[in-house]
């Protein structure tokens, strides 16, 4: 594997090395070297953005059987047009970007009318958040929808 850093169009800096693709399997990914996760200076398990072939999606390098793994879903691998067995030339940067949670218009409407049940619901853990949002959002009818969003600000009032 080679490992380097890299000026990107924006200034920032990234890291750049090469990965085998690995097979399908469980605890298999893109492997991360240990002086590039170092020189990222995120830690041990930073979230970053991964760049291959012009494609890029935000993760977290995952440390599995004392290796440092990026996921290589058939979705991105697809879009990369890499193939197992390949090597692929890796652009990682951190990723600075703030978490934030695909709010349904719903949600958002009642949420920005309700102080209290906004303040509750931003302290929510980012899984709660994104759980909340997903089950109101997945709901085929707006009466359904209206249902869970009136529960969940019940529940909110109560916390």
């Amino acid at each position: 594997m080679v490992a380097g850093p890299v000026l990107r169009q924006d200034g920032a800096m990234q890291q750049r090395f090469t990965a085998i693709v690995e097979p399908h399997e469980k605890m298999r990914g893109l492997e991360v070297p240990p002086e590039v996760v170092e020189a990222l200076g995120g830690g041990k398990r930073p979230r970053v953005v991964v760049t291959i072939n012009g494609h890029s999606w935000r993760t977290r390098i995952a440390i599995m059987l004392g290796r440092n793994l990026i996921g290589f879903s058939n979705a991105n691998r697809a879009a990369t047009g890499a193939e197992v067995g390949d090597e692929v030339v890796i652009d990682l940067s951190l990723d600075d970007e703030p978490i934030t949670v695909d709010e349904p218009a719903e949600l958002s409407a009642a949420l920005d009318a309700d102080p209290a049940a906004r303040t509750a619901f931003d302290a929510l853990t980012l899984s709660q958040r994104r759980q909340h949002a997903r089950v109101i959002g997945h709901a085929k009818g707006a009466d359904t929808r209206a249902r869970r969003v009136e529960k969940l600000l019940a529940e909110l009032r109560g916390a």
